[in-house]
């Protein structure tokens, strides 16, 4: 059981951490509670009753003290039938809320745990009452709950006294004023008296703080070395002759933003170095990232190199094919450009991976077909990774690892990875740790700010009345719906538009619109149209795109674009609009990145509470990129959770699109922030990279402090020989064993 939650030695129990602390020094009291609180209550059980409803069971138990009594209620609760007995000490934490049948208060699906009484052992007292109390997330049912974590915990502490290994050097816990592994260990489980209980709560005590940076420091060491050898690696020095250089201003835009200029410049003179470029083109929507790339893969393409770009959808490596192919096509230099994705015959794909194999193909675009064994390149020289974040890292290395056949084996391609999700620089310190980072933080000259509203779901009336007068002015709009059809089975689309996992609980339906404000102003007509499809559950695009078709956008070219079309469909879709033949276009999230289309001025999102926040934003980057002004509106379903609002909010209140990745990333914690798991990504066991930005700062300085010392005679240096071989021997277990993604020597 335990090994299945990943602990596999005592080591790795010991930082197994508690979730929480409970006061059992001093607990609350009951008429000390305040509605509203969250808080640990331990009083004495005064009855049970399970309350069988037509839903679901609910099981309602009284605790008091004294004459006071407090209700603690559990929906679907059947199984805590039996469990409690009249006497026995039990304490609750939970939310403080008033109830409604008496003067007493309540709390709602409070975490519990039954204390010992006088046929427990003292052992048992001691860990359990009179103290400060770890608690711990459930290892595995009954078995390995808190009481039973505690107690094995407590012995293993007692058993390795005076024996924890310290695996950093004195003077740097001593700089920085941080305990030795074991105090910290020993304090961060069993706290001794007098230690601050807020400070426990927000993991800031010395010993928490202690964990954390430990754990950082060798995150970011291990990335450090991981960089020292990707400079001493072989790899290509281009040459920048006037040559390139006129190459390079044949597809320059009229006006590049200095963010462009600046990041070419760094492109460029990475290189012009020997070792593998590994650098991260960061940029909000629209900020011109893909025209600096193809600057880039013009330098390559220039040194009689190739040059790849890999997009993680087949419609995002078609936009980029065509793109390509419209800026290039009055070039002096007229390079051969090949799509290459998963979805053309055989016979198209062999044909490309012939022209690509013998170096006919200069410029070669496509999806993860790319990183397939059959594709060999002739002479690769740089690889472009556009929206890294929905690939894996292993995906990423055997780009890296592309055979050529030049006689240049064993130099490495250099590595643009691109992306238009704005990423914290916390996360980035971990994800992209080994990457150097170009930002582009301007948007080029013309781009006109986007008006955002949002619109409760029975007044999408107004919204189609809207979108009807826009294009009746020449634009065109699109739709987006969370689901293609039917159920949320085998769709794509829905690997980035992840559920709130809040959108289940109980949330209050919008207020109905009282027709002022800004919203208003946005639809300042009524729409007697109601609201087609409303049903329960999700409205998908193939049911909407028919009756949208047939009733609010009767007389539009209304066109439907999802993941489920074949690339041809989707390119011609795509032209379509792009050639204004289409006035609005209906589509899943395949649209949200990539597509340019500078005369479309709406986007309509329906069910946006369901999407994910950086989601919002891409989809919103779709328009803004003409002239005229620019709609983003939002419609939410009958319910939006507390997150959504948050989400909802934000989107209104700005558009900085790394103010609104911060809130993402503090929202939904890291491991969901890109809207699925990203593979790569450290499994931290006790650092937060929310919680724990600073610490991460920290450690980033100390690992490259630690990694470059000074040289002999220049400064004391801070770690003995032997300190040093234990800090590069943990590195080697940990880095192996939780990340696996680099050898350390």
């Amino acid at each position: 059981m335990l090994a299945a939650k990943g602990i596999l030695t005592a080591e790795d129990l010991l930082y197994h951490l508690p979730f929480r602390y409970e006061d059992r020094q001093n607990p609350r009291s009951l008429d000390e509670l305040q509605p509203g609180e969250t808080a640990s209550v331990i009083a004495e059980v005064r009855g049970s009753l399970l309350l069988k409803t037509r839903k679901a069971p609910i099981f309602e138990l009284t605790v008091g003290q004294a004459r006071l009594a407090l209700k603690c209620i559990w929906f679907n609760g059947g199984y805590l039938e039996g469990k409690f007995h009249a006497g026995q000490t039990v304490a609750v934490y939970g939310k403080v809320e008033p109830s409604r049948s008496s003067s007493n208060l309540k709390m709602i699906q409070p975490q519990f745990e039954l204390l010992p009484d006088a046929s427990d052992d003292a052992e048992t007292r001691l860990l359990e009452v009179g103290r400060i109390t770890p608690v711990y997330e459930s290892l595995g049912g009954a078995r390995l709950a808190s009481r039973w974590q505690r107690k094995t915990i407590f012995h293993l502490l007692e058993g390795v006294r005076g024996a924890v290994p310290e695996c950093l050097p004195q003077a740097m816990l001593a700089r920085l004023s941080l305990p030795n592994r074991e105090v910290a260990l020993r304090e961060v489980h069993f706290p001794p008296e007098g230690t601050g209980f807020a400070q426990l709560q927000s993991w800031s005590t010395p010993a928490h703080r202690r964990l954390i940076f430990e754990e950082l420091f060798f995150l970011e060491l291990g990335l450090e070395i991981k960089r020292r050898r990707m400079r001493e690696r072989p790899g290509i020095a281009f040459a920048t002759t006037p040559k390139v250089r006129e190459a390079i201003r044949e597809v320059l835009p009229f006006h590049p933003t200095a963010a462009q200029k600046r990041a070419l410049g760094e492109i460029v003179a990475d290189m012009r170095q020997p070792s593998p470029m590994r650098r991260l083109l960061q940029g909000d929507v629209g900020s011109g990232k893909t025209i600096v790339a193809l600057q880039a893969m013009l330098v390559a393409m220039e040194n009689g190199y190739q040059a790849a770009l890999m997009a993680p959808t087949e419609i995002l490596a078609t936009q980029h094919f065509l793109a390509a192919r419209k800026l290039l096509e009055n070039s002096s230099r007229n390079p051969r450009i090949v799509l290459l994705t998963g979805s053309l015959d055989e016979e198209r794909k062999r044909h490309t991976r012939g022209m690509i194999n013998r170096g006919e193909a200069q410029l070669v675009i496509g999806t993860h077909a790319l990183i397939e064994e059959k594709v060999e390149f002739d002479r690769l020289g740089l690889v472009v990774v556009d929206e890294q974040h929905r690939f894996g890292v292993m995906q990423r290395f055997k780009m890296m690892k592309k055979p050529g056949q030049d006689g240049n084996e064993g130099a490495e391609p250099d590595m643009l990875v691109m992306t238009a999700t704005p990423i914290p620089r916390t996360l980035a310190l971990s994800l992209y740790g080994d990457l150097d980072v170009s930002v582009l933080d301007e948007l080029p000259p013309g781009r006109t700010p986007i008006v955002t509203r949002r619109v409760p779901g029975e007044r999408s009336g107004e919204v189609w009345e809207f979108v009807r007068k826009q294009v009746a002015l020449g634009r065109q709009a699109y739709i987006v719906y969370p689901v293609i059809e039917g159920t949320r089975d085998d769709q794509p689309e829905l690997d980035f538009a992840q559920d709130d996992p809040d959108t289940a609980a109980e949330a209050p339906a919008p207020p109905k619109s009282t027709r002022k404000g800004k919203t208003a102003d946005l639809f300042p007509k009524a729409a007697v149209e109601a609201n087609p499809g409303a049903k329960s559950g999700l409205k998908s695009a193939v049911e909407m795109h028919q009756k949208l078709s047939a009733g609010p956008l009767a007389g539009l070219r209304v066109g439907l674009l999802h993941g489920r079309l074949n690339a041809d469909d989707k390119e011609v879709i795509m032209r379509r609009f792009q050639r204004g033949e289409i006035d609005v276009l209906v589509a899943t999230t395949v649209i949200e990145v990539g597509v340019d289309v500078p005369n479309a001025t709406v986007m309509v999102v329906e069910h946006a509470e369901r999407f994910g926040l950086a989601q919002l934003h891409q989809l919103r980057g779709r328009v803004g990129r003409g002239a005229a002004r620019s709609y983003c509106v939002l419609i939410t379903g009958p319910r939006v959770s507390p997150h959504g609002e948050e989400r909802l909010n934000a989107m209104v209140r700005t558009q900085d699109g790394f103010e609104l990745a911060e809130l993402d990333l503090s929202l939904r914690g890291p491991g969901e922030f890109f809207g699925t798991r990203q593979a790569g990504l450290p499994d931290f066991r006790v650092a937060n990279l929310v919680r724990d930005r600073q610490l991460l700062e920290l450690a980033k300085l100390e690992a490259a402090r630690f990694a470059n010392p000074p040289a002999a005679g220049k400064e004391t240096p801070e770690a003995t020989e032997a300190e040093r071989a234990r800090v590069w021997a943990r590195l080697k277990d940990a880095w192996q064993r939780r990340y696996g993604l680099v050898e350390a020597g």
